[in-house]
């Protein structure tokens, strides 16, 4: 697997006249970053695109850049509702960690 590939894909809901769109790596994660609308990033769109350039320059593990972008997508009421609960495994505690 890429190293840059994510475990578990980030799916995106743009609203139930859509279908899911799913994010599975750094590269498409800053790719959908970027054509962010300007007007609306802010400290959580920046966050998002740091960690996925730290992932894409080697400094962060993609699994990092993947919770800042599932973050992302969360406050911004992008992320799938299904999404939103924790893995089987996963420790609830890193998740509760992301919505503070």
């Amino acid at each position: 697997m890429d190293r840059l590939q994510f475990f578990t894909p980030v799916r995106i809901s743009r609203g139930q006249e859509s279908s899911a769109e799913e994010i599975y790596s750094v590269a498409e994660a800053m790719g959908f970053l970027r054509k962010w609308p300007t007007g609306r990033r802010g400290p959580v769109y920046q966050c998002a695109v740091n960690c996925c350039s730290a992932a894409l320059a080697g400094r962060m593990s993609a699994e990092e850049a993947r919770k800042a972008f599932a973050g992302f997508a969360r406050i911004t009421r992008l992320l799938e509702d299904d999404m939103a609960l924790p893995m089987a495994g996963q420790n609830i505690d890193s998740v509760h960690a992301l919505r503070r």
